[in-house]
C-alpha cells in the first residue's frame, strides 16, 4: 500500500535546514539506513524509520533526501515491492545493476561542492561509513554525525517505544557449550591478536555467547545489549530489569560471573578503557561509526570478531539439534501442503494469509516450538514474481488450481532453526513454468552435491546453483545461500553464497549450515524458488585438495519437491538419482512418525510426492 511522504519529506527538510553541527550550518542531504544501533538486518518497529520516511518497508534498503530529491537504494529481492510502496516523491535507485551509481558517488556528483551530508553514526556501520566519506571528500562534500535523529524528531510520540521484553535462558541441553567455554576460545583468539578487549555490538553473537535469548526484534530471539570482554571480566551492557529470573543460577551453570552496566553506558565505558593508552581494542567494521570513533584509531583492531566464527561453525549438541528440528518442521509443511491440496481439489478457497496461518498451526503442535523465524512468503500467481512478498489484506490472493503456489517459511524451535521453500503447481503448469522450474531444481542439485576444497569462499561456488538457467539465458536476482543461526537469526553471517563478495567470509568450513536456495521469477506472473537447509561435511575425494581437505553439503530439510513439476528429459542420470534418493531419505525419516501419530491422510500424500521419477 502506498503511502503518501510529502508531509513528512517537508518536515524533514526544514529540520535539515536547522542541524548545527561544527562549523556547518545546514546539511544538504540526510541519510536514512535500514539499521538500528546493532546493525541488525530486521527491526523492532521503534527502529523502523526508513520505512516511515520512505513507505517501503523491505529489510534492505538506504533512503537519500536532498533538499529537492527523494531516492532509495535497494536489491533485486525488492524491486518490484520498492516500485509498489514507493509514491510519486521517491526515485528507486536499484542497486546492483551496472547502471546505478552506488550512494556516495550519487551524492559526490550531484552535490554542490562544500555540501556536509547527515547521518545518525549510531546507525551507520563503520564499513559503510569509510567509503561514502571518501567518495563525499573527492568532491569536497564532508560527510557529518548528527547524534540527534532527525526522522525520530519527525515521528514525535507516534513512534513505537523500544521493545523491553524478558530475556530467558538457553538451557546446555540445548546451547552445548557453556559460556565459560566460549569465553576461554574468545580470550584465545584475543591473545593471538594481542588485543586488551573485544566490542561486541551485534545481539545474535551476544545472545549465542551467553546463551540466552530473548524477544526484542520480532522472528528474531535476541534482546538490545552490548558486551565488553577482556581477559578478566566479562560485562554485559543490558537493562537489569529484563534479566532472566534464573540468572543467577545460569552464571553457576555456564561457570562464570558477568557484570551488567546499564544498556546506555556502553559508550562511557568504552572511552574509560581507551583511556588507558597503548590498549588494542577489538571491534567489528561492521560496528557503529559512532561506537568505532570512541576509539582512537592507533588503539583499533578492525576485524569480524571471533564469535562471529566461532558461532558459524555449530557444536555436537547444536548439530543433532538442527537435524531433529528439520525433521519435526518437515512433518509440519508436510502436514500443511497435503492439506492444501486436497482443499483446492474440494473448492475451498484458500487465500495466501488463511494459507500461512494454517501453516503456523501445523508448526505450532511440534515439540520445541518456540515461533515463526521468518514471516511467511505465501505467495500465489504474479505474488510469487516479488522474491520477498508478505501478504496483507488488500494484497493476498487466493491459491489455486491455475496458479504456480511458492511458499518460503520457517520456524524457530529451542533445538535449531528452519528456513525452507517448496513451490507447487496444484493444476496443470505450462511447459515454460515446468522447464524453468527443472532448471531450478537442476542448479539446486548441482549446488548440493558438489564436493569443494575446505574453506573455499562461498562466491566461489554460486555459479554451480545458476549455471542451468544461465544456458538459456536466465537468472535470479538474490543470493544461492545464507548461514543459518541455531535458535537465533534465520539470516547468520559471515558466510554466505551469491554474486556478491562478501568481506568477512572465512571460507566454508565443516559444520557450519547454509541454505540452498536459487529460483527464477517472472515479474507479473509467478515465482519458483527450492529451498534446503545444508549441513556442510567431509567428502571422499580420491586426492584431496592435496590435503586442505574436501567438503560437500548434506541436506537436512525433510519436505518433498514436486516431481509433477519436472520434465525428466532435461535431468541428467545423475540429477535423477539424487532427486529419487533425497524423496527416499524424506519418506524413511518422516513416515514412521506419522505412522506412529497415526496421520495416515499425511502418510498418503507423502507417499504419492516421494515416488521415484
Amino acid at each position: 500500500m502506498m503511502k503518501d511522504t510529502t508531509i513528512i519529506l517537508t518536515k524533514l527538510r526544514e529540520l535539515m535546514q536547522l542541524v548545527r553541527v561544527r562549523d556547518i550550518s545546514c546539511i544538504s542531504a540526510y541519510i536514512v539506513p535500514s539499521d538500528d544501533a546493532h546493525q541488525s538486518e530486521y527491526q523492532c518497529q521503534h527502529d523502523e524509520r526508513r520505512a516511515f520516511i520512505s513507505g517501503f518497508d523491505g529489510s534492505a534498503g538506504t533512503a537519500v533526501i536532498t533538499r529537492n530529491s527523494a531516492l532509495l537504494w535497494t536489491d533485486g529481492r525488492y524491486y518490484q515491492q520498492a516500485e509498489k510502496q514507493l509514491d510519486s516523491n521517491w526515485i528507486l535507485m536499484k542497486d546492483g545493476l551496472t547502471t546505478t551509481p552506488s550512494l556516495g558517488v550519487w551524492l559526490a556528483q550531484n552535490l554542490p561542492r562544500g555540501s556536509a551530508v547527515g547521518v545518525d553514526p549510531r546507525l551507520f556501520s563503520f564499513r559503510l561509513w569509510k567509503p561514502i566519506e571518501n567518495e563525499l571528500n573527492s568532491s569536497d562534500c564532508h560527510l557529518v554525525p548528527i547524534e540527534n535523529n532527525l526522522i525520530d524528531e519527525i515521528w514525535g510520540e507516534n513512534q513505537p517505544p523500544q521493545t523491553f521484553n524478558p530475556i530467558k535462558t538457553l538451557k546446555l541441553e540445548y546451547a552445548g557449550v557453556t559460556v565459560a567455554k566460549k569465553w576461554d576460545l574468545v580470550r584465545e583468539k584475543m591473545q593471538e591478536k594481542k588485543a586488551d578487549a573485544l566490542i561486541v555490538s551485534a545481539l545474535d553473537e551476544i545472545a549465542w555467547f551467553l546463551n540466552m535469548r530473548g524477544s526484542d526484534i520480532d522472528f528474531n530471539p535476541v534482546f538490545f545489549a552490548y558486551m565488553i570482554i577482556t581477559k578478566d571480566q566479562l560485562l554485559a551492557f543490558v537493562d537489569s530489569e529484563k534479566l532472566p529470573t534464573d540468572f543467577s543460577s545460569h552464571q553457576t551453570e555456564n561457570e562464570v560471573q558477568i557484570k551488567v552496566l546499564p544498556y546506555s553506558s556502553i559508550g562511557l565505558e568504552i572511552s574509560r578503557i581507551v583511556s588507558t593508552k597503548g590498549r588494542k581494542i577489538w571491534i567489528s567494521p561492521t560496528s557503529s561509526y559512532y561506537l568505532t570513533a570512541l576509539i582512537p584509531k592507533s588503539q583499533r583492531l578492525q576485524e569480524v570478531t571471533p564469535i562471529c566464527l566461532l558461532k558459524s561453525i555449530k557444536n555436537d549438541v547444536e548439530i543433532k539439534g538442527f537435524v531433529n528440528s528439520h525433521v519435526r518442521d518437515g512433518i509440519a509443511l508436510c502436514q500443511y501442503f497435503a492439506w492444501l491440496e486436497n482443499q483446492l481439489d474440494h473448492g475451498e478457497k484458500i487465500d495466501e494469509i488463511s494459507g500461512a496461518d494454517k501453516l503456523e498451526s501445523f508448526r505450532r503442535t511440534q515439540d520445541k516450538y518456540v515461533g515463526l523465524s521468518f514471516p511467511t512468503i505465501s505467495s500465489s500467481g504474479p505474488n510469487g514474481s516479488i522474491i520477498h512478498y508478505h501478504p496483507t489484506s488488500e494484497t493476498k490472493r487466493n491459491i489455486t488450481l491455475t496458479d504456480i503456489y511458492l511458499c518460503d517459511s520457517g520456524a524457530q524451535y529451542l533445538d535449531g532453526t528452519t528456513d525452507v521453500t517448496r513451490t507447487f503447481h496444484f493444476g496443470i503448469p505450462t511447459e515454460f513454468q515446468k522447464e524453468v522450474y527443472t532448471r531450478v531444481l537442476k542448479g539446486q542439485l548441482t549446488f548440493g552435491s558438489t564436493i569443494f576444497p575446505a574453506k573455499v569462499k562461498g562466491q566461489v561456488l554460486d555459479t554451480l546453483a545458476r549455471k542451468a538457467l544461465w544456458d538459456i539465458g536466465l537468472d535470479y536476482s538474490h543470493g544461492t545461500g545464507h548461514g543459518v543461526g541455531h535458535f537465533l537469526n534465520v539470516h547468520e553471517g559471515p558466510i554466505g553464497v551469491g554474486i556478491r563478495h562478501m568481506p568477512d567470509d572465512p571460507g566454508l568450513q565443516e559444520n557450519m549450515f547454509i541454505s540452498n536456495e536459487p529460483g527464477f521469477y517472472k515479474d507479473g506472473e509467478f515465482g519458483i524458488r527450492i529451498e534446503d537447509i545444508v549441513q556442510i561435511v567431509p567428502a571422499q575425494s580420491t586426492y584431496n585438495f592435496s590435503d586442505r581437505g574436501a567438503l560437500t553439503f548434506k541436506t537436512i530439510t525433510m519436505c518433498p519437491k514436486q516431481t509433477k513439476m519436472i520434465i525428466k528429459e532435461l535431468l541428467t542420470d545423475l540429477e535423477i538419482h539424487l532427486i529419487n534418493r533425497y524423496h527416499q531419505q524424506v519418506w524413511d525419516n518422516l513416515s514412521p512418525i506419522l505412522s506412529q501419530q497415526g496421520d495416515s491422510f499425511t502418510l498418503s500424500w507423502l507417499k504419492k510426492e516421494t515416488q521415484p521419477i
